[in-house]
């Protein structure tokens, strides 16, 4: 199974982009964020014309998450975390494919740091945590794919000098990123690519693409049932070249799953 995470930073805008990306790729489980589209705007028929069916949590202008899946739809589980009953951005959506449960998160931006941006970032961050450890518990593969909006440490910034006062690199985002991989969760690209200069995000200002000044915060993060079945993990780099192209590329990985959550 091929699951991938990409920022798409508009669904509508974007959309021939998204469909040749998922012609070209193929992965069997897309998780989408920052559609800045209400649910009555998502492309549903587009998607599905291509081959995959979706659920999905919009909002007008702003955030946005979705789940694709190749062939099928995906069974939704839930949307938005607990704890705060008066947050009503869309920024978390959860549904089961084939055996395995998906979590795809828009986690906030932030800035400007420090402020109350912040602060509901770390609100927010604290809430997804309550939230995965029951997840990474749960008895079944899982996997947490989005763009959590930090950069973990300095080797996955391309300069983390210029941006020492973005809400990105901040130590109270790093700790709380640090907290989640405590519970026994595996970065899926450290895992496989340990040592190398691997980004996800580069800034459409002052030239950040072509100089390669790009930050990896999409991450993709696997329990203890599916963290051994990872064979391989990767960006789809060339995306964010492209015209009209999001300033974030695809994240994927691909899992090895036994027999008994064959893909039909």
């Amino acid at each position: 199974m091929k699951i991938a995470s990409f920022n798409v930073n508009g669904i509508n805008g974007r959309l021939p982009r998204l469909l040749e990306w998922l012609d070209e790729s193929r992965p069997d489980v897309a998780c989408l964020q920052e559609l800045k589209s209400p649910d009555q705007n998502f492309p549903a028929a587009a998607l599905r014309e291509v081959g995959y069916g979706a659920v999905f949590h919009g909002q007008r202008a702003w955030n946005g998450v979705a789940i694709l899946a190749r062939g099928k739809d995906p069974i939704e589980t839930g949307r938005g975390l607990e704890g705060n009953a008066q947050d009503d951005q869309s920024r978390y959506i959860e549904a089961v494919v084939d055996g395995v449960v998906i979590g795809c998160l828009y986690l906030p931006n932030g800035n400007p740091w420090p402020g109350p941006k912040f602060d509901y970032k770390l609100e927010w961050f604290e809430r997804l945590c309550v939230h995965a450890r029951r997840l990474f518990a749960c008895g079944l593969p899982v996997v947490l794919a989005g763009d959590f909006n930090v950069v973990p440490t300095d080797a996955d910034i391309y300069n983390p000098a210029s941006w020492r006062d973005d809400a990105l690199l901040q130590p109270e985002s790093r700790a709380a990123f640090a907290r989640l991989l405590q519970q026994g969760w595996t970065d899926a690209i450290r895992a496989l690519h340990p040592h190398e200069a691997i980004y996800t995000y580069w800034d459409y200002w002052r030239n950040r693409w072509p100089r390669n000044a790009g930050l990896r915060i999409d991450h993709l993060l696997l329990n203890d049932e599916l963290a051994p079945m990872l064979s391989a993990a990767s960006v789809d780099r060339e995306v964010r070249g492209r015209p009209g192209a999001s300033d974030h590329a695809p994240v994927w990985v691909e899992v090895d799953l036994p027999p008994s959550f064959a893909i039909a």
